[in-house]
């Protein structure tokens, strides 16, 4: 009988995992175990149904220790003595303060001491000393055997594991094994022992063994998986079905009118299922979330599988049309679905923080908690600490993780270092917190789990999703991107300068705008989310796309999932030869037909799995929740698996047409889109698009002012200059801490300049606003407060040329007036005459500005990449000219936009690439292996390229065979 068991949610100091510790538990003879992690309750509730499955009573516990002084285990006798447990644990995360010595006066929980740490006689009813085995002989004569217990720790499955544990602590001390201190570690004894070894190396005192059977007698946990969210948003469920039902209807006139047949019935459909499977709350706290954001300005996107849901749309949770898009339902939500949903809010990352805050006040702080994530521990990063542990050098770390076979032939060790990594694969690390997961529950939330307090600022469950979801608590994912920023940003601007206020929620308008669509034919999509890169742009012009539904397809098809398949390429294939399309079999072309008879979205995978080959819905749901990576344990897939091929052999399909059925499905597996999601996704893009086509320079300037996107700032400012802006270096005149826009005037902000201070810049913005223009620089530090460095980069950074003076002149001019430096303007009591000095003749020289430039904002601004070059060949052939040269080869000159590595299916490296032309126009490239290996990219810069252009469904690229980085003019400042 233990009484102090460790997991490996001991983080980097247990090693056995949840399943392995209660099966061998159970193989052992135990049929009660407690589960005392060190400082946590995260593993509890993966502990409770690994012990139900098995027929071992769980008991659930913490050890607490203040580093690696142990204070003492502690054992709740049932659900409110686990509570006070969260609640100690959560306190003391929150406060950041030590653990007591001596713990609180509990009421419903068993604490064991080490045995000598406290004085028997001061111990209460519930409390006990603690007896290891090694300190068995100290029981000689002792008159208290009442007080004491077992508390033989386990920490081991067996001998071996020892070495385990040792390279967790050293990972997690960051030392070398061999500094390890004794106190580090655990004792080389904590083994798993059969309940026969355990009870007979205590024989010699048999009440200790009573004592401690009777304390676990009096101990039982017990969590269900029924639903635990908050159960009411008003006061009673009828209330909430009645107001459910009214904000259904009355966003069902707002969405289609009042005579939609269809609508009313997918409404009263999904009202039934909603009412029945008791999610009226969920709904109407997602509703009031969105409500919450609306007043307040802020804008939002509703996606993942709550799109499907005509009810969501009503609300305005989403602003997916599922009859429109014939969004499945039952993706969403079924009478058989195994998992509850979730509905994801993308909200702008300025004022996500402020949600969060509004979900906790609302709710209340004891009801409401980020979802924590478990980090574990992958290969690469295993090679890397396990290799620092041992002492290994640099070089031979590096081996590790690039060849890990040529690093095994080299030493007994490297076996050794490999063999641990292998063992230690997806151990947890450190607990973090989930993208956007929040949970609203009726108990409190350290009914069910403790709390931390990350760096965030919101209370953060120990647990992750997967046991919310065992649990039976859906999350609210409330997410920040900056695509959503940039939306509103540019809408604002547009308001403020040009006096026009748009909806841009007027969904039906923005798919059917014509300029729209010719962008979106043409890829035009620089800045606009989720179809601004290279991959997408290229889908994009070889799918011919230029309407909605089309860019739903795009969305999810450019997944790596569908692309590795080779259905990516099928698909594009078929939608320009529909009539080519063998289905296979007529229930395909039923599921399918739209999709040209390829699965693309989860969706299809539903539908297939459940009319093609019979799975139930629950069967279904589970090949979607694999696939989206959303299962730990991989049994009931491969148990589906199997009920997959029994139905298809039983319906007689042929295997050849079961076998690429289970390809396509196989290739979904964690890169899969639903449609609904994929469709959320093209009305943000839409909305971006509309911006960008009707407005696109206060659209790239939001872009920019947003620091988001696939690409650098650079390519973004380039993109606003093919758009007629012209771009300025920030001035200390024009310019605010923000990138800002004047017309066709682009003044970057002073947040580019790389060193300058925030305060200070707001500060002399400040006093522009407040007294006017800066006649000269001497006027600035006559009326700014400054330090001298912070002058010297406004300077080198061109802040001051509306002076027309050199750089080098008032570089001088700044350390003449040093003096002045960090003094108040009110600091001198009398107006102090303006000293002038001659200067020589400095002159200007472009080069070194651009070279300035490069250092101080990462990118030239006053000239172009291509006017750095020694050499003033700018290419044979253009980018807008490729399409009409295909098979033809030649040389073109590119500056490097981005370069993305990818393998062969034989495993060979090759790379697709991304450059500007002289005009700033993009072009794409192939790399293939031979010509990668010979050819290595040499990182940033200008490139010259030679090879042939080739097409891909109308697209052209570059197939290079030859390159070379080509070198720019020497800075003049190292002549």
């Amino acid at each position: 009988m233990y009484l102090n068991v460790h997991s490996y949610n001991s983080l980097c100091y247990g090693t056995m995992p949840i399943a392995d510790l209660v099966a061998k538990a159970a193989a052992f003879g135990y049929r009660v175990l407690p589960l005392t992690d060190i400082n946590t309750t995260m593993g509890v509730v993966d502990f409770i149904f690994e012990c139900k499955k098995l027929n071992v009573r769980p008991v659930a516990g913490c050890e607490f220790r203040n580093g690696n002084e142990l204070l003492y285990v502690a054992l709740a006798k049932d659900n409110q003595g686990y509570a006070e447990l969260n609640i100690f644990l959560t306190q003391h995360n929150i406060s950041k303060l030590p653990y007591p010595e001596q713990a609180p006066q509990w009421e419903h929980v068993f604490v064991m001491y080490p045995f000598g740490k406290r004085n028997p006689n001061l111990l209460r009813e519930n409390e006990f000393l603690g007896v290891r085995l090694s300190q068995l002989t100290k029981l000689f004569r002792c008159d208290y055997l009442d007080k004491l217990v077992m508390m033989q720790p386990l920490t081991f499955a067996d001998e071996d594991d020892f070495q385990l544990h040792q390279n967790l602590r050293a990972i997690d001390k960051n030392v070398l094994i061999s500094r390890l201190e004794k106190a580090d570690c655990a004792t080389e004894d904590e083994i798993f022992l059969s309940l026969e070894r355990l009870k007979t190396s205590y024989v010699l005192y048999p009440q200790l063994i009573e004592n401690t059977a009777n304390l676990l007698d009096h101990c039982e946990i017990n969590l269900n998986d029924e639903i635990k969210n908050r159960k009411c948003f008003t006061d009673n469920v009828f209330d909430d079905r009645e107001l459910l039902r009214k904000l259904a209807f009355d966003g069902m006139f707002y969405r289609y009118g009042k005579s939609n047949k269809t609508a009313y019935r997918r409404i009263e459909k999904e009202l039934e299922i909603i009412e029945r499977m008791n999610f009226c709350a969920y709904f109407l706290i997602a509703w009031d979330i969105v409500r919450f954001a609306m007043s307040q300005g802020f804008y939002h996107v509703g996606r993942g599988s709550g799109a499907n849901s005509v009810v969501a749309y009503c609300l305005k949770i989403t602003d997916v049309d599922p009859i429109e898009l014939d969004l499945y339902f039952e993706r969403f939500l079924n009478p058989k679905r195994t998992s509850p949903p979730d509905f994801d809010l993308d909200f702008s990352w300025k004022e996500r923080d402020v949600i969060i805050d509004y979900i906790f006040k609302k709710y209340g702080s004891d009801h409401v908690a980020l979802l924590g994530a478990t980090v574990t521990f992958q290969q690469n990063s295993l090679c890397r600490e396990l290799g620092k542990v041992h002492g290994l050098p640099k070089s031979e770390i590096d081996l590790m993780e690039r060849n890990p076979q040529a690093f095994a032939q080299s030493s007994d060790l490297a076996r050794q270092i490999l063999a641990l990594s292998e063992r230690l694969q997806d151990f947890p690390c450190q607990r973090s917190i989930h993208a956007g997961g929040v949970l609203i529950t009726e108990d409190p939330i350290t009914d069910f789990v403790a709390l931390d307090l990350p760096p965030k600022g919101f209370p953060t469950t120990q647990f992750d999703m997967y046991s919310a979801e065992k649990l039976g608590v859906e999350k609210i994912d409330v997410l920040s991107q900056r695509g959503i920023a940039h939306i509103r940003d540019a809408v604002e601007m547009i308001r403020q300068s040009r006096g026009i206020s748009l909806d841009i929620h007027r969904i039906e308008c923005l798919k059917n705008d014509e300029l729209v669509k010719r962008q979106l034919l043409k890829a035009e999509t620089n800045g606009c989310f989720y179809i601004e890169s290279p991959a997408m742009r290229g889908l994009l012009r070889k799918l011919h796309c230029s309407d909605y539904k089309t860019l739903v397809a795009a969305s999810s098809i450019v997944r790596p999932g569908v692309a590795k398949s080779g259905m990516m390429r099928e698909y594009i294939y078929r939608f320009h030869h529909p009539e080519s399309v063998d289905y296979k079999h007529p229930v395909l072309k039923n599921l399918l037909e739209e999709t040209y008879g390829v699965m693309i979205y989860q969706e299809d995978v539903l539908k297939v799995c459940h009319y093609f080959a019979g799975l139930d819905l629950a069967d279904a749901d589970v090949l979607r929740r694999m696939m989206g990576h959303k299962m730990r344990d991989r049994s009931d897939f491969e148990a589906t698996k199997q009920h997959f091929f029994d139905n298809c052999k039983a319906k007689s399909y042929p295997d050849e047409l079961v076998q690429e059925i289970w390809r396509q499905i196989e290739s979904f597996s964690g890169y899969s889109f639903s449609k609904a999601h994929s469709a959320s996704y093209a009305v943000e893009s839409f909305q971006s698009l509309y911006l960008k086509s009707h407005y696109p320079l206060e659209f790239q300037v939001a872009v920019v002012n947003n620091f988001g996107g696939f690409y650098q700032t650079w390519v973004y400012l380039n993109e606003a200059k093919r758009m007629g802006a012209n771009i300025h270096l920030p001035c200390v005149n024009r310019s605010l801490y923000l990138t800002s826009l004047n017309g066709k005037t682009v003044f970057m902000g002073f947040v580019h300049l790389q060193g300058i201070d925030q305060k200070f810049a707001e500060k002399f913005i400040a006093e522009r606003e407040t007294n006017g223009a800066f006649a000269s620089l001497d006027d600035f530090v006559s009326r700014v407060p400054f330090e001298l460095n912070q002058l010297v980069l406004l300077v080198r950074g061109g802040a001051f040329s509306f002076t027309k003076k050199t750089k080098a002149e008032l570089l001088w001019m700044a350390h003449l007036n040093k003096s002045q430096a960090k003094l108040e303007p009110s600091a001198t009591l009398f107006n102090v005459e303006t000293q002038h000095f001659e200067f020589p003749d400095f002159k200007t020289n472009a080069l070194e500005n651009a070279y300035d430039e490069i250092e101080l904002y990462g990118f030239p601004v006053s000239m172009s990449w291509f006017d750095m070059l020694q050499t003033r060949f700018r290419g044979e052939l253009m980018a807008v000219q490729m399409a009409n040269f295909i098979g033809r080869k030649f040389r073109m000159l590119g500056k490097l936009v981005t370069v993305k590595y990818v393998h062969t299916a034989k495993g060979d490296l090759m790379a697709l690439g991304t450059f500007t032309d002289c005009n700033g126009e993009m072009f794409d490239t192939v790399h293939f292996p031979n010509a990668l290996k010979i050819y290595p990219f040499q990182g940033d810069g200008v490139y010259l390229l030679y090879g042939k252009v080739v097409e891909d469904f109308g697209y052209p690229s570059l197939e290079v065979e030859k390159m070379a980085k080509m070198p720019y003019l020497q800075n003049p400042k190292a002549e």
